[in-house]
Protein backbone atom coordinates (compact mmCIF):
# COMPACT_ATOMS: atom_id res chain seq x y z
CA UNK A 1 0.00 0.00 0.00
CA UNK A 2 1.33 3.43 -0.95
CA UNK A 3 1.73 6.22 1.58
CA UNK A 4 -1.17 8.23 0.17
CA UNK A 5 -3.52 5.28 0.25
CA UNK A 6 -2.48 4.51 3.81
CA UNK A 7 -3.11 8.07 4.98
CA UNK A 8 -6.51 8.22 3.34
CA UNK A 9 -7.49 4.85 4.76
CA UNK A 10 -6.36 6.02 8.21
CA UNK A 11 -8.51 9.13 7.81
CA UNK A 12 -11.49 6.95 6.90
CA UNK A 13 -10.98 4.78 9.96
CA UNK A 14 -10.82 7.91 12.10
CA UNK A 15 -14.01 9.31 10.61
CA UNK A 16 -15.99 6.11 10.99
CA UNK A 17 -15.08 5.84 14.65
CA UNK A 18 -16.19 9.40 15.50
CA UNK A 19 -19.88 9.21 14.77
CA UNK A 20 -21.23 9.42 18.30
CA UNK A 21 -23.43 12.52 18.34
CA UNK A 22 -24.51 12.62 21.98
CA UNK A 23 -23.35 15.43 24.23
CA UNK A 24 -22.95 15.32 28.01
CA UNK A 25 -25.34 17.91 29.41
CA UNK A 26 -25.00 17.17 33.14
CA UNK A 27 -22.77 15.00 35.29
CA UNK A 28 -22.52 14.36 39.00
CA UNK A 29 -19.97 12.70 41.25
CA UNK A 30 -22.67 12.47 43.93
CA UNK A 31 -26.20 13.79 43.98
CA UNK A 32 -27.11 16.73 46.17
CA UNK A 33 -30.39 18.53 46.79
CA UNK A 34 -31.58 22.10 47.03
CA UNK A 35 -32.40 22.13 50.74
CA UNK A 36 -34.17 25.19 52.18
CA UNK A 37 -30.86 26.32 53.68
CA UNK A 38 -27.44 25.03 54.75
CA UNK A 39 -28.68 24.28 58.25
CA UNK A 40 -31.43 22.01 56.92
CA UNK A 41 -28.91 20.17 54.77
CA UNK A 42 -26.55 19.63 57.69
CA UNK A 43 -29.41 18.43 59.86
CA UNK A 44 -30.36 15.91 57.15
CA UNK A 45 -26.77 14.67 57.03
CA UNK A 46 -26.55 14.37 60.81
CA UNK A 47 -29.85 12.49 61.07
CA UNK A 48 -28.94 10.17 58.15
CA UNK A 49 -32.09 11.21 56.30
CA UNK A 50 -29.61 12.24 53.61
CA UNK A 51 -26.78 9.81 52.89
CA UNK A 52 -25.17 11.02 49.63
CA UNK A 53 -23.61 7.70 48.62
CA UNK A 54 -27.02 5.96 48.84
CA UNK A 55 -28.60 8.22 46.22
CA UNK A 56 -28.58 7.07 42.60
CA UNK A 57 -30.55 8.60 39.68
CA UNK A 58 -32.75 6.03 37.95
CA UNK A 59 -35.18 7.78 35.62
CA UNK A 60 -35.39 11.01 33.65
CA UNK A 61 -37.96 12.96 31.71
CA UNK A 62 -37.94 16.36 30.02
CA UNK A 63 -40.84 18.74 29.75
CA UNK A 64 -40.37 22.31 28.58
CA UNK A 65 -37.65 23.83 30.80
CA UNK A 66 -37.44 21.04 33.38
CA UNK A 67 -35.40 17.87 33.49
CA UNK A 68 -36.97 15.40 35.93
CA UNK A 69 -34.78 12.93 37.81
CA UNK A 70 -36.04 10.06 39.97
CA UNK A 71 -34.03 8.69 42.88
CA UNK A 72 -35.66 5.49 44.21
CA UNK A 73 -35.37 4.72 47.92
CA UNK A 74 -33.44 1.47 47.49
CA UNK A 75 -31.33 2.38 50.52
CA UNK A 76 -31.96 4.71 53.43
CA UNK A 77 -30.94 8.33 53.18
CA UNK A 78 -32.87 9.49 50.09
CA UNK A 79 -34.57 12.77 51.03
CA UNK A 80 -36.57 13.19 47.80
CA UNK A 81 -37.20 10.59 45.11
CA UNK A 82 -38.77 12.80 42.41
CA UNK A 83 -36.87 15.94 41.48
CA UNK A 84 -36.10 18.30 38.65
CA UNK A 85 -33.36 20.51 37.27
CA UNK A 86 -34.06 23.88 35.66
CA UNK A 87 -32.75 23.57 32.08
CA UNK A 88 -32.45 27.34 31.82
CA UNK A 89 -29.97 27.45 34.68
CA UNK A 90 -26.55 27.09 33.05
CA UNK A 91 -24.59 27.98 36.17
CA UNK A 92 -23.28 24.45 36.67
CA UNK A 93 -23.14 21.05 34.99
CA UNK A 94 -23.70 19.36 38.37
CA UNK A 95 -26.89 21.07 39.58
CA UNK A 96 -28.61 20.32 42.86
CA UNK A 97 -31.89 18.46 42.55
CA UNK A 98 -35.09 20.34 43.37
CA UNK A 99 -37.84 18.17 44.95
CA UNK A 100 -41.03 17.92 42.91
CA UNK A 101 -43.66 19.12 43.46
CA UNK A 102 -42.43 20.15 46.93
CA UNK A 103 -40.48 18.92 49.94
CA UNK A 104 -43.78 18.18 51.67
CA UNK A 105 -44.70 15.57 49.03
CA UNK A 106 -41.68 13.51 50.13
CA UNK A 107 -42.09 13.91 53.88
CA UNK A 108 -43.97 11.63 56.27
CA UNK A 109 -46.75 13.54 57.99
CA UNK A 110 -47.04 14.10 61.72
CA UNK A 111 -49.90 11.59 61.72
CA UNK A 112 -47.50 8.90 60.53
CA UNK A 113 -49.09 8.58 57.12
CA UNK A 114 -46.64 7.89 54.28
CA UNK A 115 -45.54 10.69 52.04
CA UNK A 116 -47.38 11.46 48.82
CA UNK A 117 -44.48 10.05 46.80
CA UNK A 118 -42.68 6.93 48.04
CA UNK A 119 -40.20 5.55 45.53
CA UNK A 120 -40.75 5.98 41.78
CA UNK A 121 -38.34 4.50 39.24
CA UNK A 122 -39.50 6.21 36.07
CA UNK A 123 -41.94 8.91 35.01
CA UNK A 124 -43.54 10.07 31.79
CA UNK A 125 -44.75 13.53 30.74
CA UNK A 126 -47.60 13.30 28.25
CA UNK A 127 -48.61 15.72 25.51
CA UNK A 128 -51.51 16.90 27.68
CA UNK A 129 -49.19 18.57 30.19
CA UNK A 130 -49.39 15.84 32.84
CA UNK A 131 -46.62 13.99 34.63
CA UNK A 132 -47.30 10.28 35.22
CA UNK A 133 -45.37 8.85 38.13
CA UNK A 134 -45.20 5.07 38.59
CA UNK A 135 -44.49 4.67 42.30
CA UNK A 136 -43.08 1.29 43.26
CA UNK A 137 -44.08 1.82 46.89
CA UNK A 138 -41.00 0.10 48.35
CA UNK A 139 -38.36 1.52 50.67
CA UNK A 140 -35.07 -0.26 51.32
CA UNK A 141 -35.18 -2.84 48.52
CA UNK A 142 -31.45 -3.49 48.93
CA UNK A 143 -31.51 -3.54 52.72
CA UNK A 144 -32.60 -6.14 55.23
CA UNK A 145 -35.98 -4.69 56.21
CA UNK A 146 -37.99 -3.49 53.22
CA UNK A 147 -41.00 -1.27 53.89
CA UNK A 148 -43.86 -1.83 51.45
CA UNK A 149 -46.68 0.51 50.57
CA UNK A 150 -49.25 -0.07 47.83
CA UNK A 151 -47.79 0.77 44.40
CA UNK A 152 -49.55 3.63 42.70
CA UNK A 153 -49.86 5.80 39.63
CA UNK A 154 -49.61 9.47 40.54
CA UNK A 155 -50.58 12.16 38.04
CA UNK A 156 -49.58 15.83 38.29
CA UNK A 157 -50.60 18.89 36.30
CA UNK A 158 -47.30 20.24 34.99
CA UNK A 159 -48.77 23.69 34.45
CA UNK A 160 -49.79 24.15 38.07
CA UNK A 161 -47.69 21.41 39.75
CA UNK A 162 -50.83 20.26 41.50
CA UNK A 163 -51.90 16.67 42.12
CA UNK A 164 -54.58 15.50 39.68
CA UNK A 165 -54.99 11.96 40.96
CA UNK A 166 -53.28 9.23 42.92
CA UNK A 167 -54.47 5.79 41.90
CA UNK A 168 -53.59 2.86 44.13
CA UNK A 169 -53.11 -0.31 42.12
CA UNK A 170 -55.64 -2.82 43.55
CA UNK A 171 -54.36 -5.62 45.77
CA UNK A 172 -55.46 -8.36 43.36
CA UNK A 173 -53.21 -6.84 40.67
CA UNK A 174 -50.15 -6.73 42.94
CA UNK A 175 -48.29 -9.96 43.69
CA UNK A 176 -45.87 -10.80 46.49
CA UNK A 177 -42.83 -10.29 44.27
CA UNK A 178 -44.22 -7.45 42.18
CA UNK A 179 -41.91 -4.65 41.19
CA UNK A 180 -43.28 -1.83 39.04
CA UNK A 181 -40.51 0.06 37.29
CA UNK A 182 -41.50 1.30 33.83
CA UNK A 183 -44.54 3.09 32.45
CA UNK A 184 -45.71 3.94 28.93
CA UNK A 185 -48.54 6.41 28.34
CA UNK A 186 -50.94 6.37 25.37
CA UNK A 187 -52.15 9.96 25.26
CA UNK A 188 -53.97 10.14 21.91
CA UNK A 189 -57.04 11.32 23.82
CA UNK A 190 -56.30 13.42 26.91
CA UNK A 191 -59.61 12.51 28.53
CA UNK A 192 -59.28 8.83 27.70
CA UNK A 193 -55.60 8.17 28.23
CA UNK A 194 -54.19 4.71 28.97
CA UNK A 195 -51.07 3.90 30.97
CA UNK A 196 -49.16 0.61 30.83
CA UNK A 197 -47.13 -0.34 33.91
CA UNK A 198 -44.69 -3.24 33.63
CA UNK A 199 -44.23 -5.65 36.55
CA UNK A 200 -40.67 -6.96 36.41
CA UNK A 201 -40.97 -9.05 39.56
CA UNK A 202 -44.11 -11.03 38.78
CA UNK A 203 -44.43 -10.84 34.98
CA UNK A 204 -47.41 -8.79 33.91
CA UNK A 205 -48.70 -5.44 32.67
CA UNK A 206 -51.18 -3.38 34.64
CA UNK A 207 -53.30 -1.33 32.25
CA UNK A 208 -54.83 1.82 33.71
CA UNK A 209 -57.70 3.74 32.10
CA UNK A 210 -57.68 7.42 33.05
CA UNK A 211 -61.22 7.88 31.75
CA UNK A 212 -62.65 4.99 33.77
CA UNK A 213 -60.21 5.36 36.68
CA UNK A 214 -59.76 1.61 36.82
CA UNK A 215 -57.09 -0.95 35.93
CA UNK A 216 -56.64 -4.59 35.02
CA UNK A 217 -53.72 -6.99 34.80
CA UNK A 218 -52.54 -8.68 31.59
CA UNK A 219 -50.26 -11.75 31.61
CA UNK A 220 -48.41 -13.52 28.81
CA UNK A 221 -45.42 -15.85 28.71
CA UNK A 222 -43.52 -13.32 26.54
CA UNK A 223 -43.30 -11.15 29.67
CA UNK A 224 -41.17 -13.78 31.43
CA UNK A 225 -37.36 -13.79 31.65
CA UNK A 226 -35.35 -16.12 29.45
CA UNK A 227 -33.35 -18.48 31.72
CA UNK A 228 -30.55 -18.46 29.13
CA UNK A 229 -30.20 -14.67 29.34
CA UNK A 230 -29.92 -14.11 33.09
CA UNK A 231 -26.14 -13.70 33.27
CA UNK A 232 -24.77 -10.15 33.10
CA UNK A 233 -21.30 -8.66 33.16
CA UNK A 234 -20.69 -4.93 33.55
CA UNK A 235 -17.30 -3.35 34.21
CA UNK A 236 -15.89 -6.50 35.81
CA UNK A 237 -18.97 -7.25 37.91
CA UNK A 238 -20.68 -10.54 37.06
CA UNK A 239 -24.20 -11.07 38.35
CA UNK A 240 -27.46 -12.85 37.63
CA UNK A 241 -30.72 -10.96 37.16
CA UNK A 242 -34.09 -12.53 36.48
CA UNK A 243 -36.05 -9.35 35.76
CA UNK A 244 -39.14 -9.93 33.64
CA UNK A 245 -40.85 -7.36 31.40
CA UNK A 246 -38.79 -4.20 31.67
CA UNK A 247 -38.39 -2.17 28.50
CA UNK A 248 -41.69 -0.81 27.16
CA UNK A 249 -42.12 1.76 24.41
CA UNK A 250 -45.26 2.91 22.68
CA UNK A 251 -45.63 4.01 19.06
CA UNK A 252 -47.64 6.83 17.56
CA UNK A 253 -51.30 5.88 16.97
CA UNK A 254 -52.47 4.21 13.77
CA UNK A 255 -55.59 5.42 11.86
CA UNK A 256 -57.78 3.50 14.31
CA UNK A 257 -56.14 5.32 17.25
CA UNK A 258 -54.44 2.21 18.58
CA UNK A 259 -50.70 2.08 19.18
CA UNK A 260 -48.12 -0.68 19.18
CA UNK A 261 -46.50 -1.50 22.49
CA UNK A 262 -42.93 -2.75 22.05
CA UNK A 263 -41.57 -4.64 25.05
CA UNK A 264 -38.92 -7.03 26.32
CA UNK A 265 -37.87 -8.62 29.60
CA UNK A 266 -34.54 -7.47 31.01
CA UNK A 267 -33.29 -11.08 30.96
CA UNK A 268 -33.88 -11.64 27.26
CA UNK A 269 -32.28 -11.09 23.86
CA UNK A 270 -35.62 -10.74 22.05
CA UNK A 271 -38.04 -7.93 21.30
CA UNK A 272 -41.84 -8.36 21.29
CA UNK A 273 -44.88 -6.31 20.39
CA UNK A 274 -48.65 -6.15 20.77
CA UNK A 275 -51.32 -3.70 19.65
CA UNK A 276 -52.96 -1.71 22.42
CA UNK A 277 -56.25 -2.77 20.87
CA UNK A 278 -55.77 -6.03 22.77
CA UNK A 279 -54.47 -4.49 25.99
CA UNK A 280 -57.32 -2.06 26.54
CA UNK A 281 -59.66 -4.92 27.37
CA UNK A 282 -58.53 -7.79 29.56
CA UNK A 283 -60.90 -10.37 28.10
CA UNK A 284 -59.87 -9.42 24.55
CA UNK A 285 -56.21 -9.86 25.50
CA UNK A 286 -56.89 -13.23 27.11
CA UNK A 287 -58.79 -14.44 24.05
CA UNK A 288 -56.13 -13.30 21.55
CA UNK A 289 -52.97 -14.97 22.73
CA UNK A 290 -51.49 -14.85 19.22
CA UNK A 291 -51.78 -11.04 19.09
CA UNK A 292 -48.47 -10.88 20.95
CA UNK A 293 -45.64 -11.05 18.42
CA UNK A 294 -41.97 -12.07 18.54
CA UNK A 295 -40.09 -9.49 16.46
CA UNK A 296 -36.59 -10.98 16.60
CA UNK A 297 -33.30 -11.03 18.48
CA UNK A 298 -30.72 -8.38 19.32
CA UNK A 299 -28.04 -11.07 19.29
CA UNK A 300 -25.83 -12.62 21.98
CA UNK A 301 -24.92 -10.63 25.09
CA UNK A 302 -27.50 -8.01 24.10
CA UNK A 303 -29.81 -7.88 27.10
CA UNK A 304 -31.65 -4.57 27.31
CA UNK A 305 -33.23 -2.66 30.15
CA UNK A 306 -35.10 0.51 29.21
CA UNK A 307 -36.54 1.43 25.80
CA UNK A 308 -38.48 4.27 24.21
CA UNK A 309 -40.15 4.87 20.83
CA UNK A 310 -39.84 8.25 19.16
CA UNK A 311 -43.34 8.78 17.72
CA UNK A 312 -42.18 11.07 14.88
CA UNK A 313 -39.41 8.95 13.37
CA UNK A 314 -40.75 5.62 14.57
CA UNK A 315 -37.32 4.71 15.91
CA UNK A 316 -37.13 2.41 18.93
CA UNK A 317 -34.23 3.34 21.21
CA UNK A 318 -32.98 0.85 23.80
CA UNK A 319 -30.07 0.24 26.13
CA UNK A 320 -27.58 -2.60 25.85
CA UNK A 321 -26.61 -3.32 29.44
CA UNK A 322 -23.58 -5.54 28.96
CA UNK A 323 -22.17 -3.42 26.15
CA UNK A 324 -22.42 -0.01 27.86
CA UNK A 325 -24.30 1.20 24.81
CA UNK A 326 -27.53 2.58 23.42
CA UNK A 327 -28.87 1.18 20.16
CA UNK A 328 -31.87 1.66 17.87
CA UNK A 329 -34.20 0.00 15.39
CA UNK A 330 -36.54 1.62 12.89
CA UNK A 331 -39.99 0.18 13.57
CA UNK A 332 -40.95 0.63 9.92
CA UNK A 333 -38.36 -2.03 9.12
CA UNK A 334 -40.09 -5.40 8.97
CA UNK A 335 -36.98 -7.32 10.09
CA UNK A 336 -35.75 -7.03 13.67
CA UNK A 337 -32.25 -8.47 13.48
CA UNK A 338 -28.66 -7.47 14.15
CA UNK A 339 -28.14 -6.10 10.64
CA UNK A 340 -30.99 -3.60 11.00
CA UNK A 341 -30.00 -2.31 14.43
CA UNK A 342 -27.83 0.74 14.80
CA UNK A 343 -25.45 1.88 17.50
CA UNK A 344 -26.21 5.31 18.91
CA UNK A 345 -23.47 5.51 21.55
CA UNK A 346 -21.02 3.16 23.23
CA UNK A 347 -18.45 4.05 25.87
CA UNK A 348 -16.75 1.95 28.55
CA UNK A 349 -16.60 4.87 30.99
CA UNK A 350 -19.31 7.43 30.36
CA UNK A 351 -22.12 5.04 29.37
CA UNK A 352 -21.81 2.41 32.09
CA UNK A 353 -25.38 1.19 32.57
CA UNK A 354 -27.69 3.42 30.51
CA UNK A 355 -30.72 3.46 32.79
CA UNK A 356 -33.31 5.64 31.04
CA UNK A 357 -34.08 6.98 27.57
CA UNK A 358 -36.59 9.60 26.50
CA UNK A 359 -37.39 11.81 23.50
CA UNK A 360 -38.82 15.20 24.42
CA UNK A 361 -41.44 17.21 22.54
CA UNK A 362 -38.73 19.23 20.80
CA UNK A 363 -37.34 16.07 19.15
CA UNK A 364 -34.30 15.70 21.39
CA UNK A 365 -33.02 12.36 22.65
CA UNK A 366 -32.10 12.19 26.35
CA UNK A 367 -30.18 9.38 28.05
CA UNK A 368 -29.18 8.83 31.68
CA UNK A 369 -26.31 6.55 32.74
CA UNK A 370 -25.66 5.74 36.40
CA UNK A 371 -23.10 2.90 36.88
CA UNK A 372 -25.72 0.97 38.85
CA UNK A 373 -23.97 -2.45 38.96
CA UNK A 374 -20.93 -0.83 40.54
CA UNK A 375 -23.17 1.03 42.99
CA UNK A 376 -25.02 -2.18 43.87
CA UNK A 377 -22.16 -4.66 44.10
CA UNK A 378 -19.16 -2.46 44.77
CA UNK A 379 -18.57 1.17 45.65
CA UNK A 380 -18.60 4.25 43.48
CA UNK A 381 -15.59 6.55 43.56
CA UNK A 382 -16.90 9.88 44.84
CA UNK A 383 -14.00 11.74 43.19
CA UNK A 384 -15.14 10.62 39.73
CA UNK A 385 -18.18 11.55 37.70
CA UNK A 386 -20.62 8.66 38.10
CA UNK A 387 -23.93 9.91 36.75
CA UNK A 388 -24.39 11.55 33.37
CA UNK A 389 -27.21 12.96 31.26
CA UNK A 390 -26.65 12.96 27.49
CA UNK A 391 -28.66 14.65 24.78
CA UNK A 392 -28.76 15.29 21.04
CA UNK A 393 -31.39 15.99 18.41
CA UNK A 394 -32.91 12.67 17.34
CA UNK A 395 -31.90 13.14 13.70
CA UNK A 396 -28.29 13.72 14.74
CA UNK A 397 -28.31 10.73 17.08
CA UNK A 398 -29.50 8.31 14.40
CA UNK A 399 -27.39 9.80 11.62
CA UNK A 400 -25.12 7.23 9.90
CA UNK A 401 -26.81 4.33 11.65
CA UNK A 402 -29.18 1.66 10.42
CA UNK A 403 -31.96 3.83 11.89
CA UNK A 404 -31.15 6.86 9.75
CA UNK A 405 -34.23 8.17 7.97
CA UNK A 406 -32.17 10.46 5.71
CA UNK A 407 -32.07 9.19 2.11
CA UNK A 408 -28.71 7.64 1.28
CA UNK A 409 -28.22 10.01 -1.67
CA UNK A 410 -28.45 12.95 0.72
CA UNK A 411 -25.75 11.45 2.90
CA UNK A 412 -23.51 10.92 -0.14
CA UNK A 413 -23.98 14.54 -1.21
CA UNK A 414 -23.37 15.78 2.32
CA UNK A 415 -20.01 14.07 2.73
CA UNK A 416 -18.68 13.87 -0.83
CA UNK A 417 -17.12 17.35 -0.83
CA UNK A 418 -15.72 16.95 2.67
CA UNK A 419 -14.17 13.61 1.73
CA UNK A 420 -12.62 14.92 -1.51
CA UNK A 421 -11.20 17.96 0.29
CA UNK A 422 -9.52 15.72 2.84
CA UNK A 423 -8.01 13.44 0.21
CA UNK A 424 -6.89 16.34 -1.97
CA UNK A 425 -5.09 17.96 0.95
CA UNK A 426 -3.31 14.73 1.73
CA UNK A 427 -2.44 14.07 -1.92
CA UNK A 428 -1.10 17.60 -2.39
CA UNK A 429 1.67 16.82 0.06
CA UNK A 430 3.11 14.41 -2.51
CA UNK A 431 4.65 15.14 -5.93
CA UNK A 432 2.15 15.09 -8.78
CA UNK A 433 4.19 12.55 -10.71
CA UNK A 434 4.63 10.27 -7.73
CA UNK A 435 4.31 6.56 -8.39
CA UNK A 436 1.26 6.63 -6.16
CA UNK A 437 -1.77 8.07 -7.95
CA UNK A 438 -5.43 8.38 -7.07
CA UNK A 439 -8.13 8.69 -9.68
CA UNK A 440 -11.78 9.68 -9.32
CA UNK A 441 -12.78 6.03 -9.41
CA UNK A 442 -10.58 5.40 -6.38
CA UNK A 443 -12.21 8.32 -4.58
CA UNK A 444 -15.65 6.98 -5.36
CA UNK A 445 -14.74 3.51 -4.19
CA UNK A 446 -13.41 4.75 -0.86
CA UNK A 447 -16.34 7.12 -0.42
CA UNK A 448 -18.83 4.32 -0.93
CA UNK A 449 -16.81 2.12 1.44
CA UNK A 450 -16.93 4.85 4.04
CA UNK A 451 -20.68 5.30 3.71
CA UNK A 452 -21.22 1.56 4.02
CA UNK A 453 -19.05 1.49 7.13
CA UNK A 454 -21.03 4.37 8.63
CA UNK A 455 -24.32 2.63 7.96
CA UNK A 456 -23.15 -0.38 9.94
CA UNK A 457 -22.65 1.65 13.09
Amino acid sequence: MGVTQFLILSQLVYLTTCMDQLHIMYEWKQLDYQFPNDEARQQALDSKSFVPENNIPMGLEVYEDRLFITVPRWRHGVPSSLNYVNLKDNSTTSPKLIPYPSWAAHTTGLDGKPSEIISPFRVRADKCGRLWVLDNGKIGNLENNTTKYPPSIIIYDLRTDSLIRKYMIPDDQVKEDSGFANIAVEDTDCANTYAYAGDLGKPGIVVYSFGKNESWRITHHYFHPDPLACDFSVKGYNFSWTDAIFGIGISAPNPDNFSTLYFHPMASYNEFSVSTEYLRNQSVADDNFEAFKVLGSRGPNAQSSVSFVDPKTGVLFYSLVNLNAVACWRTSNKDYNMKNQGRIYMNEETMIYPTDIKVDYDDNLWILSNRMPIWMYGKLNSSEFNFRVFSAPVLDAISHTACDITPRSDILDKYKDKFLNITNKIASKFKPNSATSFYPLSYSFLLVSWIIACSLY
